[in-house]
C-alpha cells in the first residue's frame, strides 16, 4: 500500500469523556477477563473472579486468648479480695498458654498477671489464689470467632492484599480462581529512536568534555514507562524494540501483535506528520474509533480495535504519552484485569461511635468509611488482635495518638484510607441486623455495576441500625423488629422512632427464625421452653433475633435469667451456628440458612420479615437503584433458594411510612 506523504489531517477533537464512552461502546463484550486457578500463596494483587467462601472455621477449636490458667468458671464463684479463693493444680485448674485448646470441663481463662504467686504444697501440688471470680468464656476465642465455615471471605472482583492471603489460608482455602493477567504488547515507533541497550551513557574526557554519540538519536523511554504501568496495573507487559517508520513493517508488526496479545499499545506516529503511519495501518487492519481527543497535551491519541482487540496509539512526547495512557489505556486495562487501582490517603471523617483508648500507646482502629449525606462517616470495627477479618473488611484506620484517651461520637477524626475515595463515594453503607444475604447482595452489586458500586455492612443489630440511620450515619438499616402487641414487623417501630422525619421501607425477604441445635438433637429440644436445660448462646442486645427470643420466652413464661448462656453474645447468625457446631453451646436462636450452611438441625419457631429502612432521599442514588433491582432479580431469588429458609414475594417493594 502506498501512503501519501501529505500530512495526516484527519485528527478530530472529541471531548475526553465522549471519546472514552465511544471507545468502550465499540469494545462492548470484548473486555471480558479470562480466568485461571492459582495457589493462594501466589495470589497477591490478583483479582478474584468470584466470591470466595471459607471451608473451615478459625479458630478450629476453643483457644486460650491469654497466658494463665484454665478453670471452670462456676467453681470460682465467690472469689473476691476480702475472700481469696485457693485453686489446686490438676484439680481446679491447669496451666495454659495463648493459643492452647481449652477443653471441658474448663470454660474460662484467668490471666497469669491476675494470679497470686503460687505455692508448692508438696504432694498436694501447686496452688494459686484468685481475688475475683471468672466469667464463663472469658479470655477464650471460641470456634469460628474470626471465620465461620461458609462465610464469604472475599467478594468477586476483589484485589487481594497480604492480609487477605492470611485470612484465606485460615479459612481453609489453598487455591482460588482469579482473573488471568492480560498480555499487553508495547511498541515504540520511529526510525530516530535508539534503545537503551544499544547505547552507552556519555563519559567525560580528561578535559571534562562530553563525548557525544557519532550518530545522535533519541533514546526511547516511553515504552518502559508503559511497561511499568501495565505490570503495576495487573497485566503482563511485553515491550519490543522500536519499529522503524516503514509502513509494511509496522502493519505486519501490529497484525501479529493483535493476533497474539490481548491489547496493543503503540507509542509515537499518531499525529499529523508525513511519516505518522499508525492511524493508516489501524484503519487498514481494523477500525479507528477516535483519532484525536480534546486534551492538551495528548490530543493525537488513537483509539482503535484490530481483530477485536483494543489497540491504542499514543503521542510521542513523554507527557502526552503519559496522559494518554492514564486517560484511555489504564481504564481499558482495568476492564481487562477486573482491577480498580487504588492508593492510601489521609482524610477526615465523622466518628459513628465513641472510641476510648489507653494513654499508653498509639492505637490504629479499623474502620468502615462511607459518604452519607455529603459527609464521610467512620464506623469502628472489631478491635481485637485476633480479628483478622476486620482488616479485610476495613476501609482504613482511625489513628488515636499516644496520650489521647480517644474520640467522642460525632467528632471529626483523621482516617488513613485503604480504599480509593471514589470507591467510598460509591458505597452504600448498611448498619443493622445481620443476614447471609448481605454478602450475596454485596457481591452482586459489585458484579452488576462492573465494580463501580459497593455495599459495606456493619452488623450491630436492628435497634442500633435504626439509631445510626436516624443520626445520618448510614444509607440503609436492615431490620426485623416484631411489635408484640399486633404481631406486625418493622412498620410500627419505624413510626415510633422516626416521628419527626420521613422514612421508607424496602421490603426484603421472609425468613424462618428458630433454634439452631446439633445434628440429631441430642438434648431433645423442641421449643423455647426447653432452653433452660441447655447451654445457650444469644445475640447482642437490640438484635431483632434477641427480641424474637424474648417474645418466645415471654409466651412460655420462661425467665431469661434461668437460661445458662443468656448473657453470652454473638454478633451474627453464623457465629451462633459455629458455637453450636463447635460444641460450646447446645442451642442458639438464628435463621434456617445459618443452620443449613453448617449442616446443623433446626427447630422453626416462626417466619419474620427482614427489611431495609432507608430515608426517601437516598432512593434516587444509583447504588440504591442497583440494590433494589437485585432484590427483585431472578438471580438473587435463585441464590435464596440455594440457601433455604427464605421467601421473596415482596422483595424490592418500597413502602412509605
Amino acid at each position: 500500500m502506498k501512503v501519501s506523504k501529505n500530512r495526516n489531517l484527519y485528527l478530530s477533537n472529541v471531548p475526553v469523556e465522549e471519546a472514552l464512552s465511544k471507545y468502550f461502546s465499540a469494545l462492548d463484550g470484548l473486555l471480558i477477563p479470562r480466568f485461571e486457578e492459582i495457589s493462594v500463596e501466589e495470589s497477591l494483587d490478583r483479582v478474584t473472579s468470584q466470591a470466595i467462601y471459607a471451608r473451615c472455621c478459625s479458630p478450629l477449636y476453643n483457644a486460650a486468648a491469654m497466658d494463665g490458667i484454665a478453670v471452670t468458671a462456676a467453681a470460682t464463684a465467690g472469689a473476691r479480695e476480702s475472700n481469696p479463693l485457693t485453686l489446686r493444680e490438676g484439680i481446679d485448674f491447669i496451666h495454659i498458654d495463648t493459643g492452647d485448646p481449652v477443653n471441658p470441663p474448663y470454660d474460662a481463662v484467668i490471666m497469669a498477671e491476675n494470679l497470686i504467686d503460687s505455692e508448692d504444697n508438696g504432694e498436694a501440688g501447686k496452688t494459686v489464689k484468685i481475688l475475683e471470680a471468672a466469667a464463663a468464656w472469658q479470655h477464650i476465642r471460641p470456634i469460628g470467632e474470626d471465620i465461620v465455615t461458609g462465610e464469604m471471605i472475599l467478594p468477586g472482583r476483589h484485589r487481594i492484599r497480604p492480609i487477605d492471603i492470611g485470612v484465606l489460608l485460615s479459612g481453609g482455602i489453598s487455591r482460588i480462581e482469579v482473573n488471568a493477567k492480560p498480555r499487553v504488547a508495547i511498541f515504540p515507533t520511529g526510525t530516530e529512536l535508539v534503545d537503551t541497550t544499544e547505547t552507552h551513557s556519555p563519559q567525560p574526557s580528561d578535559h571534562s568534555e562530553v563525548v557525544r554519540p557519532h550518530n545522535p538519536r533519541i533514546i526511547e523511554s516511553n515504552s518502559r514507562m508503559f511497561e511499568a504501568a501495565v505490570n503495576q496495573g495487573g497485566a503482563l507487559a511485553f515491550r519490543f524494540p522500536p519499529v522503524p517508520d516503514d509502513y509494511e513493517i509496522l502493519k505486519e508488526t501490529v497484525r501479529k501483535a493483535a493476533d497474539e496479545y490481548d491489547m496493543v499499545i503503540i507509542n509515537a506516529g499518531s499525529s499529523a506528520g508525513t511519516e505518522d503511519y499508525v492511524v493508516h495501518v489501524l484503519r487498514e487492519l481494523g477500525e479507528v474509533i477516535v483519532h484525536g481527543a480534546a486534551m492538551k497535551p495528548g490530543k493525537p491519541v488513537i483509539l482503535a480495535k484490530v481483530n477485536n482487540k483494543p489497540v491504542i496509539g499514543t503521542p510521542g512526547y513523554p507527557v502526552s504519552a503519559y496522559l494518554s495512557y492514564e486517560t484511555f489505556a489504564a481504564p481499558v486495562l482495568s476492564a481487562l484485569t477486573g482491577r480498580t487501582p487504588g492508593t492510601s490517603r489521609q482524610t477526615e471523617a465523622v466518628l459513628a461511635r465513641r472510641l476510648v483508648s489507653s494513654l499508653k500507646h498509639r492505637e490504629y482502629v479499623r474502620v468502615k468509611v462511607g459518604r452519607v449525606g455529603g459527609k464521610l462517616v467512620a464506623s469502628p470495627l472489631a478491635r481485637g488482635a485476633g480479628a483478622a477479618m476486620s482488616l479485610v473488611r476495613a476501609d482504613g484506620f482511625c489513628v488515636i495518638d499516644q496520650n489521647s484517651e480517644g474520640f467522642e461520637a460525632g467528632e471529626t477524626v483523621p482516617v488513613e484510607l485503604f480504599r480509593p475515595l471514589d470507591e467510598i463515594d460509591r458505597t452504600l453503607v448498611s448498619v443493622g441486623s445481620h443476614d447471609l444475604i448481605l454478602d450475596i447482595i454485596s457481591d452482586m452489586i459489585s458484579a452488576a455495576s462492573g465494580g463501580a458500586a459497593f455495599l459495606a455492612s456493619s452488623h450491630v443489630g436492628s435497634m442500633a441500625g435504626l439509631m445510626a440511620l436516624k443520626r445520618g450515619e448510614c444509607h440503609i438499616a436492615p431490620i426485623h423488629l416484631l411489635d408484640e402487641e399486633n404481631g406486625v414487623y418493622n412498620l410500627p417501630w419505624l413510626k415510633n422512632i422516626f416521628t419527626d422525619v420521613k422514612v421508607s421501607l424496602i421490603k426484603g425477604v421472609g425468613r424462618i427464625q428458630g433454634i439452631i441445635i446439633p445434628k440429631g438433637n441430642p438434648l431433645g429440644i423442641s421449643s423455647a421452653a426447653d432452653l433452660p436445660r441447655c447451654r445457650y448462646i444469644n445475640r447482642q442486645k437490640g438484635a431483632g433475633t434477641r427480641l424474637f427470643l424474648d417474645f418466645q420466652l415471654k409466651k412460655s413464661g420462661i425467665d431469661p435469667l434461668s437460661i445458662e448462656g443468656y448473657d453470652r453474645e454473638a454478633a451474627t447468625h453464623m457465629a451462633v451456628a459455629a458455637a453450636v457446631q463447635g460444641g460450646s453451646a447446645d442451642a442458639g436462636m438464628g435463621i434456617a440458612s445459618a443452620a443449613k450452611a453448617l449442616n446443623l438441625d433446626f427447630i422453626p419457631l416462626g417466619e419474620e420479615e427482614y427489611d431495609f429502612a432507608v430515608p426517601p432521599h437516598f432512593l434516587d442514588l444509583e447504588e440504591m437503584k442497583i440494590f433494589i433491582d437485585i432484590l427483585k432479580s431472578k438471580a438473587f431469588h435463585c441464590r435464596l433458594e440455594e440457601l433455604g429458609g427464605y421467601s421473596w414475594d415482596r422483595a424490592g417493594e418500597v413502602v412509605s411510612v
